[in-house]
């Protein structure tokens, strides 16, 4: 059996708690499944649906009001001072028929100097020279005040056609120019975002985030998400992204432009979850790895990548935990990540995409989801708990990876009791339960001690100890505080490497 505490094997299966209700979540890795493609003879067009453009009911204008123009009669004469246009086959200025009475002519029993008791005709057009006066009675007697008032109407008559036809001039015009002139681009630079915004950023990173397709054969398919850490054409992702397709089957990479590469693995680590890929590539710009450790609780973040898919795809929101033990997969497939909690969006799909800061420095990579206990994976998706790598281990993990093809884990050689439901993680009280000359036997840590505390920190559960363990590189001095008779007793100790790995 394992001096490793973070190595649990099935022949260590009796050490396990007993089966509990998770009351609090499950937690599960954000591998994707294909998008479902809706039924042919299905009312729901699939996930998504497009609105079509509003439009008045059928014998309404736009403006919402019923009728078409074919409504109103066509030929209605607009009102003209002194009367309406010439009967049609009369030309305008024409003398009235001999047959029919003439409206300007007064009444045989009016007064002199009585007004008409008809409208007179008003010629539109002045008489043609040498026509007889006669053609055009003037009405007999009529006061000046009236005839001031005919030359008013005919003034204001000609300034109104004028005006209509500039403006039907004008109308004309812009519509011969708007038929050959293309609408305005916008200006140089009104595009730009200030430095620091999420679209700055985005539109810096999204080049080097890339698509990841696994087809592993009768095994299936998947997607998930990577990103570019160096100009050699090494990609960083999740080793549950490719683990299916490690030893048999295909891995493509899609660019942010859409191209393929063909990929091949370089190495993948299954205890922190990492895996790096190279591509024939060596013209695509690396993401900077950040500092993990510098971060806070409530730094706003952004996640990057192909949730359900759908790549170049960005959420965003802000770290809601730090030091997160979570434990994705089983048996041969577990991982120990000490993780970053994020409420960002991340679903399936999301995994080996990077976490970024507002800085544009990758501070994680996606790896897990949390799910309600009673919801199925396949039912699965974000409820604004998801889970990063923190950049600090990915870098250690990749460099080992790319280096010689595997990555090493600190030990301290202990084996912890599961079985105990108390704070802390107990050490079976066991002869053998200590390993010798391992980091815990050299600081002095004896079979039955609960260990309480590491570097300082409240340890609560065993898996939490094992995270932050693992989230040390070897070599690493670090303290551990164990309860003892009642006493608490605070021993240092130099982490080292597995020697089985």
């Amino acid at each position: 059996m394992s001096d490793d505490p973070t190595e649990r094997r099935p022949s260590d299966a009796p050490l396990d708690r007993p089966a509990e209700v998770d009351q609090t979540g499950a937690i599960e890795r954000a591998t994707t499944q294909p998008i479902p493609a809706a039924a042919a003879d299905s009312e729901d067009h699939g996930w998504f649906s497009r609105f079509g453009s509003q439009r008045p009911a059928d014998g309404a204008s736009a403006d919402g009001h019923t009728g078409s123009p074919a409504d109103y009669p066509v030929g209605v004469p607009y009102a003209y001072p002194g009367g309406a246009m010439p009967p049609p086959g009369q030309p305008v200025g024409a003398a009235p028929s001999a047959a029919a009475p003439s409206a300007a002519a007064p009444s045989a029993a009016a007064p002199s100097g009585a007004v008409p008791s008809g409208p007179a005709p008003v010629p539109l057009l002045p008489p043609p020279t040498g026509s007889p006066v006669a053609a055009y009675p003037a009405p007999t007697g009529a006061p000046r005040r009236r005839r001031g008032l005919l030359v008013t109407g005919i003034v204001a008559l000609c300034l109104a056609s004028g005006v209509v036809g500039g403006v039907a001039g004008q109308v004309l015009e812009d519509r011969v120019v708007s038929s050959i002139r293309a609408l305005p681009e916008p200006g140089p630079g009104v595009t730009d975002r200030p430095a620091g915004s999420v679209a700055n950023i985005v539109a810096r990173v999204l080049p080097s985030v890339v698509t990841i397709k696994v087809d592993a054969g009768p095994e299936g398919s998947g997607t998930g998400s990577g990103f570019v850490i160096d100009d050699r054409g090494h990609i960083l992702t999740n080793n549950h992204v490719v683990a299916a397709v490690a030893s048999n089957g295909s891995i493509e990479v899609v660019l942010s432009n859409g191209e393929t590469e063909k990929a091949t693995v370089v190495g993948r680590d299954v205890s922190y979850d990492l895996a790096v890929l190279r591509i024939k590539r060596t013209d695509l710009t690396p993401l900077r790895l950040g500092a993990s450790n510098k971060v806070v609780v409530g730094d706003a973040v952004i996640a990057v990548g192909a949730p359900l898919g759908l790549d170049q795809t960005v959420t965003s929101g802000i770290i809601s935990a730090l030091d997160r033990p979570v434990a994705p997969g089983a048996g041969d497939d577990l991982s120990f990540i000490n993780a970053i909690q994020t409420d960002a969006a991340i679903n399936p799909g999301n995994s080996g995409g990077p976490l970024l800061d507002l800085s544009g420095q990758v501070i994680g990579v996606n790896s897990a989801i949390a799910r309600v206990p009673s919801a199925g994976s396949s039912s699965s998706g974000n409820i604004g708990l998801g889970f990063a790598i923190p950049s600090d281990q990915a870098r250690r993990t990749a460099d080992q990876l790319i280096a010689t093809g595997k990555a090493t884990h600190p030990i301290i050689g202990v084996l912890l009791d599961r079985r105990y439901s108390g704070e802390g993680a107990l050490v079976q009280d066991e002869s053998d339960a200590v390993t010798p000359n391992a980091p815990a036997d050299k600081a002095g840590v004896e079979p039955g001690d609960i260990i309480v505390r590491f570097e300082g920190k409240p340890i609560r559960t065993p898996d939490q100890l094992i995270v932050s363990i693992r989230s040390r590189a070897v070599g690493e001095t670090v303290t551990l505080t164990v309860e003892r008779d009642g006493k608490q007793i605070d021993l240092r100790m130099t982490l080292e490497a597995d020697p089985e790995k």
